[in-house]
């Protein structure tokens, strides 16, 4: 069953994989926007709508609405590694409405949250960019076929500037030429 009209199709479990793996990235640094901000539960709910997701729940407006809400937290927090970890929440949430068009900004919605775990991990180690490489390798030895075979119906990700890009685009690089 397709999703949505667009330059190809993605059925509801192509999805949930999609979905699957920002969620893994993004429970691996939850903790460090909890700790940060204590009692600020818009991240988690935004995760855990994921996660049901994930287990086989309908797509419905809470994916939307908790993602949402777990960007708006990462706004509001202190600390680069506190606002990435409540991004990566909010990327989970939204993967569930990944669009099945052809353009490199959608390689965000697959990759970023596990980009952005990558420099959380970085940040949490002293700025140390073997950290965060080391866990960009683990989320591609993470990535299941067919997370790749998703991946590779969209453009290269965009280069970027920032650190968090520069993860992503390793990472696109990295699924897009492994076997």
């Amino acid at each position: 069953m397709a999703t949505a009209a667009g330059d190809f199709e993605l059925t509801m479990d192509e999805l949930r994989v999609v979905a699957r793996f920002a969620a893994d990235s993004a429970q691996d640094v939850l903790p460090v926007f909890e700790d940060a901000v204590p009692g600020d539960r818009r991240p988690r709910a935004a995760l855990d709508a994921a996660w049901q997701f994930v287990g086989g729940a309908k797509r419905t407006a809470l994916q939307r609405v908790t993602s949402l809400d777990a960007h708006r937290a990462a706004r509001q927090a202190t600390g680069e590694a506190a606002r990435l970890a409540a991004r990566s929440a909010g990327d989970a949430a939204s993967a569930a409405y990944l669009h099945p068009i052809a353009k490199a900004t959608q390689v965000g919605h697959i990759l970023r949250a596990a980009a952005s775990a990558a420099r959380v991990a970085e940040l949490t180690a002293g700025e140390d960019p073997a950290v965060g490489e080391l866990r960009i390798e683990q989320a591609r030895r993470r990535a299941t076929p067919v997370l790749v075979d998703v991946l590779r119906r969209y453009p290269a990700a965009p280069t970027a500037r920032n650190r968090v890009g520069q993860l992503m685009s390793g990472l696109d690089a990295a699924l897009r030429a492994s076997g």
